[in-house]
């Protein structure tokens, strides 16, 4: 290793240290910003982990979890570079708050204002880490829908992939929910008429489970806490009953009519709704499972029910009193109650779940500790229908997700490439008919306007070639181009005819920004506003104008992509197509202004600054072929074609140039017009003279007689 890359490298690892210390202070006070605004007062715990989660909490209590989605999965954006988001997540598996700290997108860093990306970003509070989110619409009720960001969709579709992808990770991680591949159906009760049987046989069954505490029991779960010691029981009363408890699933048959009766179970089963089930709770003892400081629209703080790892809370319109059960040999109770699991808790009856009984002691005038006491409860499967097992597909990337809500822009444009191949590959042909082909790409400009750059937002861009050269030099993978199918489309097809026929074919055909120039220019002819062309000599000379903002701008991307992005707005394209006008007056009025110039020199911009057409030159080089035909009298004596192109890609001598050309096809019109074309005008008098041979004293006036 030279001493020069040796001092290359101690410098550049100074500087990320030096910028991670500046950072950190910006990234910790934002990280208190959105903590404070979810869980006032919070404490946070240093980063643990594979994902380096920090645990919230207030007073010893779990409030949830903070991380950083650049720590959990690396999603590549539209930049090719990931984009990073806080996420505050509760201890049951539920997104709290979603805040992008960090992005390098073209389409943000000017032109969309950022404040929409965090109302996006602000949507996922309150999803569940396990439930599907879509970028768009859904007909499955159970999808959680998100409106896009009109203009950047892919990019809040990789916001989406970044949330939902780094909390689900975090989640299955924590336990908080169960891994994607471990997921079933969920089961369903079987149904039938259910014959009574009695108490034994439903416990023998395993459809009512039972937690026997003693006073003994329960002071020993509060040893070494601040509450041992604070009710005291006497030695001869360690043994006597604290609470007796049975718990049970009454929708099955069996089971609701054993316990409740024919009827009682039919009305029960008449007034649940779908997804809805019933909780049993019985018991004796001194303890109250209700308790007596409960209150009408309060919660029940002592009782409570887990499943995979979600805590479900009863509520007063969740609780029925139970007062009569039919079950024969059951023991007497002091208290019943029936508890009602609501659709929303996505109760699964065929997955294991806990009634979680609470036990408080007080330890001042108003503090106090809880314990847990559990009590395991699994649907016997006699009870169960199982579907088969939900097979979770393997999660598709972000860019297949896209493709398919993009096919219709795809089934479009893909055929109006295939009719553009037509129009090429039978240009000769075409070229006999100026004034049908005239109309024909009028219509393809209106279209490539309308349908490719203002509703499809297909305007390719230098900073896509950038982007693609960076990707090359550094990590190339196809997923971050495929993740804009219309861009990709259009560059496939762009790359190709850049070989077979050089840049004209996009700038003259499938650029917006070009069309709408050409457009607006043809209306101006037609209204007779005067047209102004340059001397060829600076013509020629301002041709080169465009190649150096191409390399300024790549040269400016190998120190700083995002800053490269942002010299890149000497393309008007964000301005006139992705955001339609909708911006900042200085990036209107320069936008504008070209069009304005536009009307009386046709496309100034495309020819002197658009370092897209400077990109797309440079290969061109490489063509297969030259489709373009010439005379050996074009440029020597004939002018007519130099004359009439109106972009003057056309040299004096009749050479095309094939790096300025685009692709019009006005001089192959003129080619194969035999009542324009001085060479065949003149062809055309010979055979009207017979065998006679025209003098070349008098050939030569005539071509000149008809370029004036």
């Amino acid at each position: 290793m030279s001493l020069f890359s040796r001092w290359k490298g101690g410098w550049l690892t100074i500087l990320c240290l030096v910028g991670a210390w500046l950072c950190s202070p910006v990234l910790a006070d934002l990280d208190r910003q959105r903590v404070e605004a979810v869980f006032p007062g919070a404490d946070r715990s240093e980063p643990e982990g594979d994902f380096q989660v920090r645990t919230l909490s207030r007073n010893g209590d779990l409030l949830g979890y903070l991380f950083y989605s650049q720590d959990v999965v690396n999603v590549p954006a539209y930049s090719g570079k990931p984009i990073n988001v806080q996420i505050v997540m509760d201890p049951q598996g539920v997104i709290l708050d979603a805040y992008v700290v960090e992005h390098h997108e073209p389409i943000l860093l000017v032109g969309i204002p950022e404040q929409k990306l965090h109302d996006f970003s602000a949507h996922y509070a309150g999803v569940g880490a396990d439930q599907r989110v879509v970028v768009g619409r859904s007909r499955d009720p159970e999808t959680v829908t998100i409106d896009a960001v009109s203009g950047a969709t892919v990019t809040v579709m990789v916001v989406n992939e970044t949330i939902m992808g780094a909390a689900r990770k975090v989640a299955v991680s924590l336990g908080l929910i169960e891994a994607p591949s471990a997921r079933r159906r969920a089961a369903r009760i079987r149904g039938g008429r259910g014959a009574a049987v009695g108490w034994e046989e439903l416990a023998g069954k395993g459809a009512l489970r039972r937690l026997h505490l003693t006073r003994g029991q329960v002071d020993e779960a509060f040893r070494g806490t601040e509450a041992e010691g604070m009710e005291q029981t006497a030695p001869d009363q360690r043994g006597d009953v604290f609470i007796d408890l049975y718990t049970g699933l009454l929708n099955p048959p069996e089971v609701g009519a054993s316990l409740l009766g024919k009827a009682g179970y039919k009305t029960l089963m008449a007034e649940l709704g779908k997804g809805e089930y019933a909780i049993a709770v019985l018991a004796n003892g001194r303890y109250s499972f209700k308790g007596s400081g409960y209150v009408r629209g309060g919660i029940f703080d002592r009782v409570q029910l887990r499943q995979n790892g979600a805590i479900i809370s009863f509520r007063d319109l969740d609780y029925q009193r139970l007062s009569d059960v039919y079950a024969a040999g059951m023991p007497g109770f002091s208290e019943m109650a029936i508890f009602i699991v609501r659709p929303e808790h996505r109760f699964d009856p065929g997955s294991p779940w806990t009634l979680e009984l609470l036990v408080r002691r007080q330890t001042g005038p108003v503090s106090g500790i809880f314990t847990s006491f559990e009590l395991p409860y699994a649907t016997p499967e006699a009870y169960l229908e199982r579907p088969e097992p939900l097979v979770a597909p393997e999660e598709k990337p972000v860019w297949v997700r896209i493709w398919y809500q993009k096919q219709f822009q795809v089934a479009v444009i893909g055929a109006a490439l295939g009719l553009l191949l037509v129009i090429l590959f039978l240009q000769d042909r075409l070229a006999r008919h100026p004034r049908q082909l005239h109309w024909l790409r009028w219509a393809y400009l209106l279209f490539t306007v309308v349908f490719i750059g203002w509703y499809a937002l297909g305007q390719l861009s230098v900073v896509n070639v950038l982007t693609f050269v960076h990707a090359v030099m550094d990590d190339f993978h196809w997923g971050l181009f495929l993740s804009d199918p219309v861009i990709f489309v259009l560059w496939t097809f762009t790359a190709a005819s850049v070989l077979l026929w050089g840049r004209g074919v996009f700038c003259g055909w499938l650029c917006p920004f070009g069309a709408l120039q050409e457009l607006l220019n043809e209306a101006a002819r037609k209204l007779r506003v005067p047209q102004y062309e340059l001397p060829f000599a600076l013509h020629e000379r301002l041709w080169a104008v465009k190649y150096l903002i191409l390399l300024a701008l790549f040269g400016i991307s190998l120190d700083s992509m995002a800053t490269a992005e942002r010299f890149a707005e000497i393309e008007p394209f964000k301005t006139a197509f992705t955001l339609h006008f909708d911006r900042q007056w200085w990036f209107v009025l320069y936008a504008v202004a070209l069009l304005v110039m536009n009307l009386f020199t046709r496309k100034v911009y495309c020819r002197y600054l658009c370092p897209l057409g400077a990109a797309l030159a440079v290969p061109s080089k490489l063509r297969l072929f030259d489709w373009l035909k010439r005379r050996k009298e074009c440029g020597n004596p004939c002018q007519l074609c130099a004359r009439e192109c109106e972009i003057q890609a056309i040299h004096p001598d009749g050479r095309i140039n094939v790096n300025e050309c685009h692709y019009c096809l006005d001089c192959q019109m003129t080619y194969y017009n035999e009542d324009k074309c001085p060479p065949l005008i003149l062809k055309k008098k010979r055979a009207g003279k017979g065998k006679r041979s025209v003098p070349e004293a008098e050939r030569i006036p005539a071509l000149q007689l008809e370029e004036g």
